[in-house]
């Protein structure tokens, strides 16, 4: 049986004032990856491709561990655009091979009344073919439950954004030459949640 699960975010972040302005930092999809995800789950394929291994989740009775390949580029106005062009289910074969996850995201920096913010939603869909052992699980169980883990992996990626990247930002606008994404190593946001 195959289903599909999805979920959106939407952020909006005010912007402290720098030296040097965002969109200048958004030109720069490698150091937004890092600030996003831990540094040691991301692997840079090419200048705007990146393989990230997230941590495994906890799907009902199954854990599985997806990798996703990326595609980021940024626009000359700052605008960040994000596309998955390649995921991997390790952990489970059979889900491996009924599997397909599409993550499309968008952030971008606007004016308001003389302050910048940044704006952005992501949205991600997963389909796959449940396995024998969950066909006979009530299908709204599956679809909460879904939903609910897709949710929580957009959440976590928004908490970042507005925790890591700020402060990364504020950093490399100020010439510091310390990575502030690099003293963060279990890949935690401020609250305590992995990555």
């Amino acid at each position: 049986m195959l289903t599909r699960f999805f979920a959106s975010q939407s952020v909006e972040i005010a912007v402290p004032e720098q030296p040097v302005p965002i969109q200048h930092y958004l030109r720069q999809p490698q150091r937004l990856v890092k600030a996003l995800v831990d540094p040691r789950r991301t692997e840079q394929l090419s200048p705007e491709r990146f393989r990230l291994k997230m941590r495994p989740l906890d799907f009902m009775m199954l854990q599985i561990q997806p990798t996703v390949d990326i595609r980021v580029w940024a626009k000359s106005d700052g605008t960040i655009h994000l596309a998955s062009v390649g995921c991997e289910i390790r952990g489970v074969e059979y889900i491996n091979r009924r599997f397909s996850l599409d993550l499309v995201g968008k952030l971008y920096p606007v004016q308001v009344d003389g302050i910048t913010y940044l704006r952005g939603k992501a949205d991600l869909a997963v389909q796959v073919e449940i396995p024998q052992m969950l066909l006979f699980t009530p299908m709204p169980i599956l679809e909460t439950t879904g939903n609910g883990l897709i949710k929580s992996v957009l959440l976590t990626i928004k908490q970042r954004l507005m925790h890591q990247l700020i402060s990364d930002y504020r950093h490399w606008a100020s010439g510091d030459s310390r990575n502030p994404v690099s003293e963060n190593p279990i890949g935690l946001v401020g609250d305590g949640t992995p990555v």
